[in-house]
């Protein structure tokens, strides 16, 4: 009885937050033909907040001392599941986007409202063109103000824990001279498990941690400043 009761609430909890992303996502996407996105990014959050409650996730935010939400950043963050995007807009209080696999944007409808949106592609094939698209995108959203989240894992994780991270967004930070902002989600593995369907009820807490500078560092000093931002987004997982 009570794994029919989970499968049932799961179901529902699918049906209404579907049905609320499917009925308001038109009108983003008329609103982003017409009007820059920073114009409705209020309803973009109140979307994101939306979806969220409606499959069962209470969020909690949670912001270190150390945290400046006027900085422009990258924000580095353990990836869970597909609610993520979800999380992380309506956590960070930044205008934010994020970098975004480039076969994304061939999806219809979704590719062209990434690309609106204003999220950076992503080469699946890391040829130096490719790349050095990638690296403009970021510095033009950089320079116009937007923050960007970056999944350095570069895939979800399966059984809860940090896969390893990979260098290619904290050489373009230590390049670019953009602060990092390590970010923790915690519950997210309860609340969805990527590769299963079930949802369930859970808390879901978002630790923005201290936002580390990068000016002053090398190209020699990449790997111990990923080894750093690692150990700062597993913390909260240990407990």
């Amino acid at each position: 009885m009570r794994n029919a009761w989970a499968v049932l609430r799961s179901l529902l909890l699918w049906l209404v937050s579907g049905l609320h992303f499917f009925i308001l996502v038109p009108l983003l996407i008329l609103l982003g033909v017409f009007l820059d996105m920073r114009k409705h990014d209020w309803l973009q959050r109140g979307l994101c907040r939306r979806i969220l409650f409606l499959a069962g996730a209470r969020l909690e935010v949670r912001r270190a001392p150390g945290f400046d939400p006027q900085r422009t950043c990258f924000f580095m963050v353990n990836h869970v599941n597909l609610f993520d995007p979800f999380v992380l807009y309506s956590a960070v209080p930044q205008f934010v986007r994020g970098w975004e696999l480039e076969s994304h944007f061939k999806i219809p409808v979704y590719g062209w409202l990434m690309r609106r949106f204003g999220n950076v592609p992503v080469p699946d094939i890391r040829r130096p063109s490719d790349l050095k698209r990638m690296w403009r995108l970021t510095r033009d959203a950089i320079d116009g103000g937007t923050s960007l989240i970056i999944f350095p894992e570069a895939k979800r994780t399966r059984d809860g824990q940090l896969c390893e991270f990979q260098d290619g967004g904290f050489r373009v930070a230590q390049t670019l001279g953009v602060p990092i902002v390590p970010v923790t989600v915690v519950g997210s593995f309860e609340h969805h498990r990527t590769g299963g369907w079930m949802l369930h009820p859970a808390r879901i807490v978002v630790h923005l941690h201290d936002l580390i500078e990068t000016r002053e560092l090398t190209k020699e000093d990449v790997p111990a400043l990923r080894d750093r931002v690692r150990a700062i987004i597993a913390g909260p997982l240990k407990g």
